[in-house]
């Protein structure tokens, strides 16, 4: 009997060891959503403050060409720097504490 009670603690212990790391993969996930989610939004988030800003004018019946000018402005700004900008400037320190 006791064998068969060891049995069983060491597949409840294996189902807890795999659902823990189904966790862990689920967290390393959210965390690359986040990183990109904040980099878009680094790139981009004037562009969207400005267009909103240009909408609620819009709505609100006043007139939101300034916002929108300011929208085009921001996104021809991201777009410049998305250019000069690759994978190798978010290495951070690690290329150099090889050298």
């Amino acid at each position: 009997m006791s064998a068969h009670f060891q049995s069983r603690n060491l597949q409840k212990s294996k189902q807890r060891a795999q659902s823990g790391q189904g966790m862990t993969e689920y967290i390393i996930i959210v965390a690359l959503v986040a990183v990109a989610a904040i980099a878009v939004y680094q790139y981009f988030g004037q562009v969207l403050r400005a267009q909103t800003a240009a909408i609620a004018k819009e709505l609100a019946g006043e007139d939101g060409t300034q916002e929108t000018r300011t929208a085009r402005t921001a996104a021809q700004g991201a777009k410049e720097q998305a250019k000069r900008k690759s994978l190798s400037d978010f290495t951070g320190n690690a290329d150099k504490a090889s050298r």
